[in-house]
């Protein structure tokens, strides 16, 4: 029979011609043969081959509810770090066979929740969470066991007992904050200071600890160590207001770490504003290291968080979950990069 190939073959165009319902090419589509003659799963067979039909992969998965799509969930898609693992992220789960969707839940818990009950009706394979906040939705689904990667804060809340610790890709936050403090301190500066977003991030709190446990390890106490943050969803607002604050409270120090690169852009721009020369008159710390820097911040020194290898250990963290396993946190090295060295 002379066929019209522009027509896409179905699977009712297959049982019309086979003589037989259309459930039963579907169960011999799916591999199962022993509900038909043998006569009939041939034919069935050699009509399918001869049409060039596929079956529909969506359609697929949502019977298996599995699919090769996985979800991200971040916040602040603006901020270039959260740029940088998301572009990480879907090269390796692309070049694994997968598509990874995007959603942008702005640091705010209700957004959160909304996009993982979404992502969950449509049978994704796994989630990437970036930077995840506590909220009713995250804790229920993280106490399912759902196969989950918590990337760059640690799960916040306390877990219950019994329930299973999500596994973890990210730095050592807190040797971060030392490592900074160990900086400042060996460019001569006697007492840092501190700008920070507060406390809600297990990433931001391990810096901070971090910095301050460092800076007393080497005699500065730290409730004498200058402090400020303000309250504002993006950090270069936040930076900006808290080193307002911060100098309001005493002046400008001669060396200031901020917990973001960001953070330091917007400390940047009030000591612009007041004449204050940077990093001659205070040297300011980021982290992050974001690849804006060599254009637009040579002043800035920040610790390089990896951010290009992020995509391939998330991978391999979703891999080893679908494969059963209960894979250990994915520490990745950080080195603070040194931009005054001439």
């Amino acid at each position: 029979m002379q066929r019209n190939s522009t027509k896409r073959a179905s699977l009712a165009s297959i049982a019309a011609e086979a003589g037989v319902s259309v459930s039963t090419v579907s169960r011999i589509v799916n591999g199962q043969l022993d509900r038909a003659n043998r006569e009939t799963v041939e034919r069935v067979q050699a009509l399918i081959e001869s049409s060039g039909y596929r079956p529909n992969s969506v359609g697929q998965a949502l019977r298996k509810r599995e699919s090769r799509v996985v979800a991200m969930l971040a916040p602040n898609l603006d901020n270039p770090a959260m740029g940088a693992i998301a572009t990480s992220t879907e090269a390796a789960l692309r070049a694994a066979g997968y598509v990874m969707i995007l959603c942008d839940t702005h640091d705010e818990p209700d957004l959160q929740d909304e996009y993982l009950d979404a992502m969950r009706a449509q049978f994704v394979q796994g989630y990437v969470l970036v930077s995840t906040v506590a909220s009713p939705g995250l804790a229920a689904f993280l106490a399912r066991g759902e196969p989950a990667v918590l990337v760059g804060r640690r799960q916040p809340g306390t877990l219950q007992p019994g329930h299973p610790q999500a596994p973890f890709v990210g730095i050592d936050n807190a040797a971060a904050g030392a490592d900074a403090a160990d900086f400042l301190l060996e460019s001569g500066i006697a007492e840092p200071a501190l700008l920070h977003a507060k406390l809600t991030s297990t990433a931001v709190a391990d810096r901070v600890a971090g910095f301050l446990n460092r800076l007393a390890e080497r005699g500065v106490e730290p409730a004498l160590v200058r402090r400020a943050t303000a309250s504002s969803l993006q950090h270069l607002e936040l930076g900006y207001q808290a080193a307002k604050a911060l100098v309001a409270d005493g002046g400008w120090p001669k060396g200031l770490l901020c917990v973001s690169d960001l953070m330091a852009y917007g400390a940047y721009r009030l000591a612009s504003e007041t004449g204050v020369a940077i990093p001659q008159d205070c040297l300011i710390v980021g982290v992050d290291d974001s690849p804006l820097n060599r254009w637009i911040a040579p002043w800035l020194s920040s610790v390089h968080i990896p951010y290009e290898s992020f995509g391939a250990a998330i991978v391999g963290q979703l891999q080893a979950l679908w494969g059963g396993d209960t894979p250990a946190d994915r520490l990745l090295p950080h080195q603070l990069v040194n931009r005054l060295k001439a």
